[in-house]
């Protein structure tokens, strides 16, 4: 992997990590029209990137890393349970499924998904506007709806968002609790993969590894602040078409 790809996966990552479109499917599938061949050493490039974007979430609410939030993360930490649990156990199935096909399908119905619970939902004064209002209740609801983002195209920020919602909490809210949400399951999923692949960094770029990370990080860190704005005005309908195209576009081409 050279710079440039190093960039552009980085930009994918940043991109992508916090929006409902699936930073595991765009990085599987700019990883096959790069012809990026899927290493240990890529793996621990992976890793880097994953981490800068917990760097950016930690510095857009370095006010929640508190003691004073310690409520707050009982309830995040809750929500991570489900999917550490399911993850855990079914990891080899998990990886089985990492195809383009199951990836472009999976984008498809997220789309589909969001289309539908945008059509019915209405926000009101009665929902949730801040994620520290939330209850024990509401965070393992949205943490088990967050399980279906072990299946590769189904976006970890997307099902949390959906999950989130449906228990009505408002759209800024639900997209807050989802990036928070983020940083225990990817300080889960980085951690074991450091683990793994800790060997892996000496032979590395770290030319390359570094261009990477903070690509990622500013990438993700501006996406978070204009992704809130976004949600100031419009709906999560333009996502739910993009996952319809960009699914199909997939199953076209591959197939």
């Amino acid at each position: 992997m050279g710079i440039l790809e190093s960039i552009l996966l980085g930009i994918i990552e940043g991109f992508t990590e916090f929006l409902p479109i699936s930073s595991t499917g765009h990085l599987i599938v700019a990883s096959e029209f790069l012809n990026i061949e899927q290493t240990n050493i890529t793996k621990a490039y992976e890793v880097i990137i994953q981490f800068a974007a917990i760097l950016a979430v930690i510095l857009n609410y370095r006010e929640k890393f508190s003691i004073k939030k310690i409520e707050l993360w009982k309830k995040l930490i809750l929500a991570f349970i489900p999917i550490g649990a399911v993850g855990f156990v079914f990891s080899s199935q998990i990886k089985a499924m990492f195809d383009i096909k199951i990836v472009a399908i999976m984008f498809i119905i997220g789309g589909i998904v969001f289309l539908i619970v945008e059509k019915f939902y209405k926000e009101t004064e009665h929902h949730i506007d801040d994620v520290e209002k939330v209850s024990y209740k509401q965070a393992l609801y949205i943490g088990l709806a967050q399980i279906f983002a072990l299946i590769p195209g189904t976006s970890r920020a997307g099902s949390t968002i959906i999950g989130a919602m449906l228990v009505k909490l408002n759209r800024k809210a639900a997209a807050e609790f989802s990036f928070l949400l983020a940083f225990p399951v990817m300080c889960a999923t980085t951690g074991y993969d450091l683990l793994k692949h800790y060997k892996d960094f000496t032979d590395a770029n770290f030319i390359v590894l570094g261009v990477g990370f903070i690509t990622a990080f500013f990438v993700a860190y501006l996406t978070i602040k204009l992704f809130l704005k976004f949600l100031e005005n419009f709906t999560f309908v333009a996502f739910g078409i993009y996952r319809i195209l960009f699914g199909t576009i997939l199953l076209i081409w591959f197939t």
